[in-house]
This record gives C-alpha cells, sequence and structure tokens, in this order.
C-alpha cells in the first residue's frame, strides 16, 4: 500500500547509503508548531530571550523563526500544525491532542548555568521537571512553551 507522504517514490531502499563523511553538515533549522503565534512570539523573544529572525504571514497563518543572538545559523521555525494541506482534519485533531499533553514535538535546549535559567523561567513557564541529575548522565529541567511543545534544557560542562 503506498505511502499518503509518496515518500516511497524518493526513498533509495534498503541499498547502502552512500558516505557523506567529511562533508560540513550543520543543523541549521527545526520546527515546532505553535497554536497562538503571539504568545509563542512573547515566550521565545521575551522569555527566553532568542531574536526574531523572520516573521511571515500566509493565509491567515504565521511562521516566526527565532534563534539565540550567538548563533545566527541554527534556528526554531515556529510553524501552524494546519499548514500542511496533507493533514486530514482527524490527524489535526490527534496533532492538537498530542500538542496539549506535550507529546508532539520538543526540543532540547543547553546552558552553562541551569540553575541560574531554572530559577530564572521557573514563574513564568509550566514545569514539566525541575533540574535534576539524570542516570544517564547529564543534568537537565524540562518545561512546556505555550503550544504544549517539551522544552529540555542540560547543564553544558
Amino acid at each position: 500500500m503506498p505511502c499518503q507522504t509518496d515518500q516511497e517514490s524518493r526513498s533509495v531502499g534498503h541499498a547502502a547509503a552512500a558516505s557523506v563523511t567529511g562533508m560540513n553538515i550543520t543543523i541549521h533549522q527545526t520546527f515546532l508548531p505553535h497554536t497562538d503565534p503571539e504568545a509563542s512570539l512573547a515566550f521565545y523573544r521575551d522569555t527566553l530571550g532568542f531574536e526574531v529572525r523572520n516573521d511571515v504571514g500566509y493565509e491567515g497563518m504565521r511562521w516566526i523563526t527565532v534563534g539565540p543572538a550567538n548563533q545566527p545559523s541554527t534556528s526554531i521555525v515556529l510553524t501552524p500544525p494546519a499548514a500542511d494541506p496533507s493533514v486530514t482534519e482527524e490527524e489535526r485533531k490527534i496533532i492538537s491532542d498530542m500538542m496539549t499533553k506535550g507529546t508532539y514535538a520538543g526540543v532540547n535546549l543547553a546552558t552553562d548555568d541551569l540553575d541560574g535559567l531554572f530559577e530564572k523561567l521557573q514563574a513564568s513557564v509550566e514545569v514539566v521537571q525541575e533540574p535534576t541529575d539524570q542516570p544517564y548522565g547529564i543534568r537537565d529541567c524540562a518545561f512546556r512553551d505555550p503550544s504544549g511543545n517539551m522544552i529540555r534544557i542540560q547543564q553544558t560542562p
């Protein structure tokens, strides 16, 4: 049965992948859905201190690109979940339910002062986990953005 996304027509199949070792590949953008562009803008710009790099509206929807000022080539694109025309109404409902629970999307951030950052953020965010030493060797905390996306922040060495 063909996949709804026609991904199989673009996939190589089970052949060995060509190696790109040694090539310069960076993380440029990641996408997080938003349910309220103004609340998302206030959170990422005003609460986290990210700069706004782009703010585009189209047919009643809005895409906002934000990122840390000291990392100009890495961004988060806040996107309306309804933007993909191949998503059915039933799928939109599932996405909305998952966003509300914080299980649809997320991003990991890092800081050199986790406890200090948490102290500043905790009054203005939905805290999921206070700073914790994890059994797998990192110290992190977790909270949700205004759309329910899981934001984890790790302590860097």
